[in-house]
């Protein structure tokens, strides 16, 4: 997720209220089926989805690496991962410091 690209895409993917709410309910560290997740993708969205919709949304987070399937026997459970948001914080906090750095010179700037 290093690339620019890659940042880019799991930035849209959160961009999604439905997938938000999804990201959320897997935070909890519990592994979680698509039934489970469409009754509370539903409830937190106030949007009533089918099975098919949130396999949708979780594809599209498990192709950027922010959640993971795994088999259970013949059911299906998906797993947040934490390492991309960790990779996102810090491009964050980098982007962050940088605009510190900016701020700090306009208002020496400003202030001689």
């Amino acid at each position: 997720m290093g690339s620019r690209r890659g940042r880019a895409r799991a930035f849209a993917a959160l961009g999604d209220e439905t997938r938000l709410a999804l990201v959320a309910k897997l935070c909890a560290g519990e592994r979680q089926s698509i039934s489970n997740l469409t009754e509370t993708a539903g409830r937190a969205t106030e949007t009533r989805l089918t099975r098919q919709a949130v396999t949708k949304h979780l594809r599209v987070l498990e192709r950027v690496g922010l959640v993971r399937c795994v088999h259970a026997g013949r059911e299906r459970l998906f797993e947040f991962n934490p390492q991309p948001v960790g990779e996102l914080k810090e491009y964050l906090e980098s982007v962050s410091a940088k605009w510190d750095e900016t701020l700090a010179r306009l208002r020496a700037f400003v202030e001689k």
